[in-house]
């Protein structure tokens, strides 16, 4: 599962980058969660905009947004067959814009260290997804996403069995957003997991954990012996008939 990520792009190089035909207006952000707003990228009659949505999927078909689960991910193995993606597979695919995405790793002692992963060659990534339009009642429109997941690479299952599908290239890019000419069967044979050594990752602090906290810091390498060091500790218990004072034994 992919539940945080990065977004540092400065507009003008997401321009550049993805052949935008207009900027969005973004501040650097270094913990997006579910359920907050993110900029995705789709194309609509042959523009290729970006746009904020909700990452959360919500089906068009859904009459009450508050009633339906949160839907952060798609398993790129189901999503063609699922209701609420397989329309949005053919008709709805998008790309979100990442500088980097965190995946939690659970040791033995159950203890989850989360990790901050890139790609290898400092360039940012494209993470697969699918968008959908929700219409209320009184004509009201939210857009919202989904991304795209695989299995992970070996390289990465030392962290997690999963990990996001990612475009690499503009070519890539080009054909997953091209939903007029690019069959659906065709783009999910594009969501596989990266060949090893394309990414890389290193432990980063559990500070992370809390979706309040969102600065640079966030994403700096940490070692671990720091990271057990900043974990909250235990209370002492009161000692019994000890009138009131700890037991530090």
């Amino acid at each position: 599962m992919c539940g945080r990520y990065a977004s540092t792009l400065p507009p003008e190089m997401m321009v550049e980058l993805f052949k935008l035909l207009k900027s969005i207006d973004m501040v650097p952000r270094f913990n997006i969660a579910p359920t907050q707003p993110i900029v995705a990228i789709w194309e609509a009659e042959g523009r290729r905009e970006p746009h904020f949505a909700r990452w959360g999927f919500v089906p068009g078909w859904v009459k009450d947004p508050r009633e339906f689960p949160l839907l952060v991910n798609a398993r790129a193995e189901s999503m063609a067959e699922k209701p609420a993606f397989r329309d949005r597979v053919k008709h709805g695919r998008c790309i979100v814009p990442a500088s980097g995405y965190y995946e939690w790793h659970t040791g033995p002692d159950k203890k989850k260290q989360p990790y901050y992963i890139t790609r290898a060659d400092g360039q940012p990534m494209a993470l697969a997804g699918l968008y959908s339009t929700w219409i209320g009642p009184n004509g009201e429109e939210v857009d919202s996403v989904a991304t795209i997941t695989v299995a992970a690479n070996p390289q990465l299952s030392v962290i997690h069995d999963r990990m996001p599908a990612i475009m690499l290239d503009a070519d890539q890019q080009d054909t997953w957003l091209n939903v007029r000419e690019v069959r659906a069967q065709e783009a999910v044979q594009m969501a596989l997991p990266l060949e090893d050594g394309v990414l890389k990752f290193h432990p980063v602090s559990t500070r992370v954990n809390s979706a309040r906290d969102d600065d640079p810091g966030l994403i700096e390498p940490v070692s671990l012996e720091m990271v057990e060091a900043e974990r909250p500790r235990p209370r002492a218990k009161k000692a019994a008939g000890g009138g009131g004072q700890m037991d530090l034994f």
